[in-house]
């Protein structure tokens, strides 16, 4: 057996591009009749890893200790092409403007159940890498980019803040409509809704990706 190597965000991505291509043509007992988005994401998340520790060496996180890839700075989602999104921790506010501070690595499938073989099958229709400098809120870093364009200056920010309902304390508005204003943020593709979990939605780098900076088409 050969000697693994060291995983690498450039061999991610091309091992998500093969997996996601052999694994849109298997046919899974396991996953028959199963309805559960988060079931199915753990199945496909555990078999990604298991694929790629048969390869690489890399070190492992999870949900419960934080990203999957740490040393990659990348976390993997999964979710179904009829709603395609999936939460991840909150940490402040800030994230919504300067990004999540990890990229992401996105499969999204549509599942399929075959009746005579009693198997489901998880054809993955997309597969997207978004770096991190591009995993802020569209509506919130393109309204802050807007507003900077308009002359706009630190009072407009905070007020746009409070229309945004950014969660955020007064005191703690003044020191990032300080910081926006003199670090304006690139425009990220996400979009971001609040809640105690972030909920991330993926219509966006699905339409986009490939056609802007920092959100690639892997597959």
């Amino acid at each position: 057996m050969a000697a693994r190597k060291k995983l690498t965000i450039k061999l991610l991505r091309e091992e998500a591009k093969t997996f996601a291509v052999k694994e849109s043509k298997h046919n899974e007992p396991s996953l028959y009749g199963v309805t559960d988005g988060k079931a199915v994401g753990t199945y496909l998340e555990h078999k990604f890893r298991e694929y790629l520790r048969n390869k690489y060496i890399f070190k492992e996180g999870s949900s419960a200790k934080g990203i999957d890839f740490p040393v990659l700075k990348v976390d993997m989602k999964v979710t179904s092409i009829k709603q395609p999104q999936s939460s991840c921790p909150y940490k402040s506010a800030r994230q919504k403007i300067y990004g999540l501070g990890y990229s992401l690595l996105v499969f999204v499938y549509d599942k399929t159940d075959n009746q005579s073989k009693r198997t489901g099958r998880l054809k993955i229709k997309h597969t997207i890498y978004i770096d991190k400098s591009s995993t802020a809120d569209y509506q919130t870093t393109t309204g802050i980019i807007n507003i900077l364009k308009n002359k706009g200056n630190i009072d407009d920010l905070k007020a746009f803040f409070v229309d945004r309902r950014l969660p955020i304390e007064e005191i703690q508005a003044q020191t990032l409509a300080e910081e926006v204003f003199s670090n304006p943020p690139k425009i990220g593709y996400l979009t971001i809704s609040n809640a105690l979990q972030w909920r991330l939605q993926y219509n966006r780098v699905i339409q986009e990706a490939g056609k802007v900076s920092g959100v690639h088409r892997v597959l």
